[in-house]
């Protein structure tokens, strides 16, 4: 004899059809250039999503030196993809385009440098639902291979490294000034003007900050923790950090309701360093003192991950890479030109 399958509750369950017809079409946006070498990972998480509703992915591709446009032509994830170009090469630019060319109600942010878990999406949309916020993201978890590249990963992740924000270690759900990525109500994102493209970097916080004085809720989902692959050298580090300052300056002087104290911890550290030289310079050994203070206390940092730096040699690496964040971060700020560069991408 048929019946119609129950759940525990006693409600029909739903066939995984009518599921999918149930819950929102999701398009996921994704900005990228020279990125060979990381495109594949990212895509292949995209594509083990555990979603059930529909998903398309849209990338963005600006003009790629390494052959980023030949992986595309090559991947297959099991969902509907396209590639659209990219021509002025910057994330907000590309975001923009990409958002142009879908055409799902829930637009999903993902960098190529990320991987997010399988459960990703499943767990966004649920928390868009249930909060009824604009934007939905989570935790940014640096990692990197063994050696530097592992080194300047625990450094970002540490507090003293990249900071209290939350969605570097946030564990607490609610309202937040911005999240790593987002999943976005589209009605919501296209109402405020999307990304905007006259900035280089900062363009997250920007958004979320003109979402919220829209009076739009962004949420923080600490059980959204999504793998970052950061740069894997200190030049490229300090090059990235430079611009964060710089643009960082330039986004707060649009908007200064936005400023949060802890951003001017950075600049303070390079300008006091700048004076200790200069102090040093002119024979005041008194100019030693916030050296010496500083040094301290990055070797003192640089321990604190624990297990995840068990060599000395990893934790001067990680050490020398608080350095290289803070100061770079800082001389941005005071005196960087926000300049739109390959590195914005």
């Amino acid at each position: 004899m048929n019946s119609t399958p129950t759940a525990s509750d006693g409600l029909p369950m739903s066939s995984p059809g009518a599921a999918r017809d149930r819950l929102p079409h999701v398009s996921v946006v994704v900005p990228a250039r020279d990125c060979a070498a990381l495109i594949p990972e990212c895509l292949s998480a995209i594509g083990s999503q555990t979603y059930q509703g529909p998903i398309d992915v849209t990338v963005a591709l600006a003009p790629s030196g390494d052959g980023t446009e030949n992986v595309l032509a090559d991947s297959s994830i099991g969902l509907p993809l396209q590639v659209v170009e990219n021509p002025a090469g910057t994330s907000a630019s590309g975001l923009n385009i990409a958002v142009a060319a879908s055409r799902g109600p829930i637009v999903a942010r993902v960098d190529a440098q990320s991987r997010v878990p399988t459960d990703y999406l499943e767990r966004a949309v649920s928390t868009l639902a249930r909060t009824g916020a604009a934007n939905v993201g989570g935790v940014q978890r640096p990692v990197g291979a063994a050696g530097l590249p592992g080194a300047i990963a625990a450094a970002i992740r540490s507090p003293f490294g990249g900071g209290p924000a939350a969605f570097r270690r946030g564990r607490q759900s609610g309202p937040a000034d911005t999240v790593y990525l987002g999943v976005f109500d589209r009605e919501a994102l296209i109402s405020v003007g999307g990304f905007d493209e006259t900035l280089g970097r900062n363009q997250d916080y920007e958004l979320n900050w003109r979402l919220r004085e829209h009076g739009h809720s962004v949420w923080l989902d600490p059980s959204l923790v999504v793998d970052y692959v950061p740069r894997s050298d200190y030049s490229g580090l300090a090059r990235q950090y430079f611009a964060y300052g710089a643009w960082k300056r330039t986004m707060l002087m649009r908007n200064p309701r936005s400023l949060r104290i802890r951003q001017l911890a950075a600049p303070a550290l390079t300008a006091g360093l700048a004076v200790s030289a200069a102090q040093l310079a002119a024979g005041r050994w008194r100019g030693a003192a916030l050296p010496v203070l500083y040094a301290g206390a990055c070797a003192i940092a640089a321990t604190r991950p624990g297990g995840a730096l068990p060599g000395g040699l990893d934790r001067a690496r990680a050490a020398a890479a608080f350095a290289v964040m803070h100061l770079a971060w800082g001389a941005g700020f005071l005196a960087g030109r926000a300049r739109r560069t390959r590195a914005d991408q």
